[in-house]
């Protein structure tokens, strides 16, 4: 489709008050840890399993560190110096807090204990290194699918009937397997252990469901000569432990949003921005595509009247995104189809608001939702709907094109209902794979108008944002019209002041200081 005439001078101020307003966060945000960042440096060097009460033994080594007063220093100078001191494994060290055998102490020697950190850090990021590098060579012998790449969920409960329905999600021609995550877990406090077969609404992340379910996608990747990408939830409380499994067994994609725990899940939103920050920097460093949650704003929010929202949360998102040292190929940025279709002109609506942020955003993989909002049951009007969804995801050039169900409304999608979506996007792209070279948007149509129009909103709610601060913004409801304020929400005990002795060996080697040239 011809590119829309857009004021260039209109979205380079509106991206330069986004990167001001992320910058004043992470500014503000820098001199705070919190107890899952230091859990998941932990995992990252090395610590895992469980006690006897099935209590993680990242918790039980952070809840100990508490304790004694010393997580401001930063979990890794402590669990390095024990090492020194007993002679034992980073696992060793974990299991003894765990049996009260061991004692934490401020080290005597703060030189050697950062040597011993940096030591399992290197290891780590070699083995993520790895990691990536496999990715690669998958893709170079078994091939990637063209964009848009089919986005197709299973959310059985059980990891075990999920790989089967993933397998069978994949020979039917889906390029992403996104596992969506058990009810509630982005409000535990913890990461659950072990494969799992006992969630509501969807499945547990944990370590051990994430390498079922890579090694599944691999092997039927390698049937059908297809890279199968992956997808989990980093999200909510446990956000940096999430990127920190995914990155170690190889994940793809992770939903991966700057402010979605904070307006719809009540997480406290200085807990969240400090994990984002840690937790994308893991992505960046695995080569992992986050996925923000801009389509939920549509889902509480006017498609229509919050068009502009959806456009200012993204650009937040980019700069948030580029002070962890994400490259815009990793920048999943998410919007939705989402108009009453009862409006009139709603599809002309659709395409300029598709369109628009494929040119805000020309590199960014973005990701494109079917609609949810006005699904009624109605099967047949569910079926157009999607299909006029496919139609725009194709002709605007979407990347990430997650499938709509013709039975949203009803239930969990059967394997048919996905089978009969796969079938609908294939013939939609197939059928129009050049109509965006043939289109020729009318200059000054309906159409651009809107496209300016909203581009328009989106530079005046930026600037106004970064006159009153993010926070405030949020508390005045700005994003999916709900209001969260900056004491409220859970996590905030969670939240810890830094010492001028903290340190973190994993920055350094993940992200290089990328923050502080943006």
């Amino acid at each position: 489709m011809n590119p829309l005439q857009l004021d260039t001078a209109q979205i380079d101020r509106a991206r330069g008050s986004a990167r001001r307003i992320a910058r004043q966060v992470y500014d503000e945000m820098s001199a705070f840890t919190t107890t899952t960042v230091e859990r998941a440096t932990l995992r990252l060097m090395g610590i895992d399993g469980i006690d006897e009460n099935e209590v993680p033994l990242p918790n039980r080594v952070v809840e100990h560190l508490q304790a004694q007063g010393l997580l401001a220093h930063g979990a890794a100078l402590m669990v390095g110096a024990a090492m020194q001191q007993h002679q034992l494994s980073a696992q060793q060290v974990a299991e003894g807090v765990a049996a009260g055998q061991i004692t934490l102490n401020m080290p005597a020697d703060l030189g050697a204990a950062r040597q011993q950190a940096d030591a399992l850090a290197d290891r780590m990021c070699q083995h993520i290194a790895s990691q990536r590098a496999q990715r690669q060579q998958f893709l170079s012998t078994q091939g990637d699918a063209p964009t848009p790449w089919l986005y197709l969920i299973v959310a059985t409960g059980n990891i075990y009937e999920d790989v089967a329905q993933a397998r069978a999600a994949a020979e039917q021609g889906a390029d992403i397997i996104a596992v969506i995550r058990s009810t509630g877990q982005s409000l535990l406090d913890y990461v659950p252990y072990g494969a799992t077969t006992e969630g509501f609404g969807g499945t547990f992340a944990t370590q051990e469901n994430f390498r079922l379910m890579r090694t599944a996608l691999d092997e039927v990747g390698q049937r059908i000569g297809r890279y199968i990408r992956l997808t989990n939830y980093c999200s909510g409380l446990c956000m940096p432990e999430i990127a920190a499994m995914g990155a170690m067994e190889r994940l793809d994609m992770m939903l991966n949003d700057s402010m979605y725990g904070i307006i719809f899940r009540d997480i406290n939103m200085k807990r969240t921005f400090i994990d984002q920050f840690f937790s994308r920097m893991v992505n960046a460093y695995a080569g992992i595509i986050i996925n923000t949650g801009e389509d939920n704003y549509l889902t509480t929010a006017d498609a229509v009247e919050a068009a502009h929202t959806v456009l200012a949360s993204q650009l937040i998102n980019e700069q948030f995104a580029y002070l962890s040292g994400l490259k815009p190929d990793q920048m999943g940025l998410g919007h939705a189809f989402e108009i009453n279709p009862e409006l009139e002109n709603g599809f002309l609506w659709e395409l300029a608001h598709a369109q628009l942020v494929r040119q805000v955003f020309p590199e960014a993989s973005l990701k494109y939702m079917p609609p949810t909002k006005h699904m009624t049951g109605n099967i047949f009007k569910g079926q157009v709907q999607d299909t006029l969804f496919n139609v725009v995801s194709t002709v605007t050039g979407q990347h990430i094109h997650l499938l709509g169900m013709m039975t949203e409304a009803i239930h969990t999608p059967f394997i048919q209902d996905r089978f009969l979506a796969i079938q609908n996007a294939k013939y939609v792209f197939g059928t129009m794979k050049d109509l965006h070279s043939e289109l020729q948007v009318k200059p000054g149509g309906l159409v651009e108008r809107r496209a300016q129009a909203v581009l328009a909103e989106t530079e005046a709610i930026l600037a106004r944002i970064e006159q009153i601060g993010l926070a405030a913004a949020i508390g005045e409801g700005t994003f999916a019209d709900i209001s969260r304020t900056p004491t409220g929400g859970k996590g905030l005990d969670g939240v810890i002041a830094k010492t001028a002795e903290y340190y973190n060996p994993f920055p350094a080697r993940m992200n290089g200081g990328a923050a502080h040239h943006v």
